[in-house]
């Protein structure tokens, strides 16, 4: 199950966009599932044992796309106001290289078949929305994948994603949180880069 959600939540984190006129919220994500779709037809056994093409298919797609910076000030929380200017940058670099390695494989289980966006309900007129969607598991029952996007003139971004109540966003925050508490955010920052594989100076 865990496997399935996470592939259409990278459905989200690759491929949310639109134009200057946003059309949409919900049909943001109705494009991307879509596309997502399109990209990786036909390449799944090639992308299963070349994690380098897999990292750069959705590094392509997703870097202009997801709001980093604001993602990972969301997870920092209180710790981002003390953050020197440096240690920001690292953070988001890091943060968004290390969840892209370790939930890329969820992709290649991907069907746009088992995905329901449900009609927009939101106020799209706000800096802030949310998509709400339900994915099809293996038994047949349904989760709730809901995508919360902010609209950065004109462009609707994602930058968090809640799996049946449970945010993305929050989870990684508490985690971030209270590993920061026990060493400290430099020690984080270099465990994040570490697991992405970032080379640095030090």
């Amino acid at each position: 199950m865990i496997r399935i959600i996470t592939a259409t939540v990278f459905s989200a984190f690759a491929f949310v966009t639109v134009a200057i006129s946003a059309p949409a919220p919900n049909a943001v994500v109705e494009e991307a599932v879509a596309l997502l779709a399109e990209r990786l037809d036909g390449r799944k056994d090639e992308l299963t044992t070349d994690k380098q093409a897999l990292y750069a298919l959705i590094d392509d797609i997703l870097l202009p796309r997801f709001d980093r910076e604001y993602a990972a000030a969301l997870v920092l929380g209180q710790h981002w106001r003390t953050a020197s200017d440096e240690q920001r940058q690292r953070f988001i670099e890091a943060f968004y290289q290390a969840i892209l390695h370790r939930y890329a494989e969820g992709i290649l289980e991907y069907e746009q078949d088992r995905v329901q966006v449900l009609p927009f309900r939101g106020d799209a007129s706000k800096q802030r929305t949310m998509v709400k969607t339900l994915v099809k598991l293996d038994d047949g029952s349904k989760a709730e994948v809901n995508y919360a996007l902010v609209n950065r003139n004109g462009r609707w971004l994602l930058f968090d994603v809640t799996i049946e109540g449970v945010s993305y966003v929050r989870n990684f925050r508490a985690e971030l949180d209270s590993e920061i508490r026990t060493t400290s955010l430099a020690k984080v920052i270099e465990r994040l880069e570490s697991e992405a594989g970032i080379a640095t100076d030090g």
